[in-house]
């Protein structure tokens, strides 16, 4: 079993889905006009009104935080440490290249969650991958499928994965016992998950901008320091790259796979455009502008801040410590916290210690409503399934944070790569409506109006639509 489910690993990940993302990521960056090159400054202006929302609805600020928690994990800080010993600095170069690409992926993604979601029996908006392959393909065994691969990975195996990291990183800076660690996050997991949609994004909202702004500002600092190995810094990561630090000692085709390999499939894991996971935030926003593709543009940007952002930081704190040794044995959150540590003192180990448990708390509670989101779609809003489910995923915290079977996560990484294959099979098969609505929005901002989506515009798709969630946004 464990052979299998590694094979399953190495071939999904290995191969099938490097080449079905980057593709997919490549083909909507293409036709969709580079919309994340020449509208980058779009993405902010989007922000500016992000705190709208109606009753039905969180903000899209509000799904940013929420898609930005899922995705914000230890990944950011020990995931980036792996790629950069078992790639090389090179990685990092493939990691921000996959990055861009991927914000064309998530536009495709997140904007097609916002057209075609639904409400729930509590008058809640809700929507992802399973809904659009509902809705616009018809095809409900395969939203089923998808539900259930998302279930798996997130709902229940990446929470344990998260808790395994905040118990492991308070037992080594506090000394903690790893129980108890695990009860206190059961409690505060259950606080905010019983507290529904709302409450999850509102407790993002507090804390996610909070820690992401103290983590960078930490890796400035400690850029500033170091000021002067800053050229020296992107010079070896180009370099890498591409082989030339290697092309000498005749090394230069491994060493050019290793860093793609790494660092491409490091981007992938932390921006997660393409898996269908974050579409699933966007789908619960009320949009502003009152259009689909607003929210395709903030969920780019959620990309953008995840990997080309945060990722960087780590990146900045390691290389330009003086700690990192190529292959080296310390790696992973070691390697970060020793970094740090060296240029801060020993409050830098703390520091990255308390980084991960907010990082990793927002990453469980957003994980939990995306599953929730998929468990609605399986069970029509079923409220005493929802009650049992919240308890098997608090199970599963406490699971996580006491124990550590590699298998498992293996079992995850499966779960999430047969998920992202069938959304990215969705995706690719309504590209058109995501070609259209791009096109509408666009069209409708360059004669200097708010984009406005009218259901009228697009008869084709008006069977495809809930009632009553577009409506009011016709124009008249």
């Amino acid at each position: 079993m464990t052979d299998l489910i590694n094979l399953m690993n190495d071939l999904l990940w290995g191969s099938v889905l490097v080449y079905l993302l980057v593709g997919v990521g490549i083909y909507f960056t293409v036709r969709l006009g580079f919309i994340q090159f020449r509208h980058f400054g779009h993405m902010f202006s989007v922000l500016k009104n992000s705190r709208k929302a109606d009753s039905a609805g969180i903000s899209s600020f509000q799904a940013l935080c929420t898609s930005l928690a899922a995705r914000v994990g230890t990944g950011n800080m020990a995931g980036v440490a792996v790629a950069l010993t078992a790639g090389g600095p090179g990685a990092i170069f493939w990691m921000w290249l996959i990055a861009m690409l991927g914000m064309a992926t998530s536009f495709a993604e997140s904007t097609l969650a916002q057209l075609y979601k639904t409400k729930d029996d509590d008058g809640n908006y809700r929507g992802g991958p399973a809904y659009y392959m509902e809705k616009g393909l018809g095809m409900r065994w395969m939203g089923v499928l998808f539900s259930v691969f998302l279930i798996i990975a997130f709902g229940l195996v990446f929470n344990a994965v998260q808790a395994n990291s905040i118990a492991g990183a308070m037992n080594t800076a506090f000394g903690w016992d790893k129980m108890y660690v695990g009860i206190t996050v059961v409690l505060l997991s259950a606080v905010v998950i019983f507290g529904g949609i709302k409450r999850i994004a509102r407790v993002a909202e507090m804390i996610v901008p909070a820690m992401a702004l103290a983590y960078l500002a930490l890796a400035l600092f400690v850029m500033f320091m170091n000021i002067e190995k800053l050229p020296a810094v992107l010079s070896l990561i180009f370099k890498s790259a591409f082989g030339l630090q290697e092309a000498a000692a005749g090394g230069l085709g491994y060493a050019i796979a290793q860093a793609m390999i790494n660092g491409i499939k490091r981007g992938l894991f932390s921006n997660e455009a393409g898996m269908g996971s974050a579409p699933n935030a966007a789908a619960s926003a009320t949009p502003y502008p009152p259009h689909p593709a607003s929210q395709g543009y903030v969920q780019m940007l959620g990309v953008f801040t995840d990997t080309i952002v945060i990722c960087s930081a780590t990146v900045a704190i390691i290389l330009m410590s003086g700690e990192y040794v190529p292959h080296g044995e310390v790696t992973g959150i070691e390697l970060t916290q020793s970094a740090l540590s060296s240029q801060v003192g020993d409050w830098g180990s703390v520091f990255v210690a308390v980084a991960i448990f907010f990082f990793a708390f927002t990453s469980i509670i957003a994980n939990y409503s995306y599953a929730e989101t998929n468990l609605i779609f399986l069970e029509h809003n079923h409220k005493a399934g929802i009650s049992v489910f919240r308890l098997v995923v608090l199970a599963m915290v406490m699971f996580g944070s006491v124990a550590a079977l590699p298998i498992v996560w293996a079992l995850a990484d499966v779960s999430m790569g047969l998920m992202a294959i069938v959304n990215l099979v969705a995706i690719i098969l309504l590209s058109g409506i995501v070609i259209k609505l791009a096109k509408d929005y666009n069209q409708q901002l360059q004669a200097g109006k708010v984009p406005t989506f009218d259901s009228n515009d697009f008869p084709e798709l008006k069977s495809q639509l809930e009632d009553g969630i577009w409506d009011n946004t016709e124009k008249k």
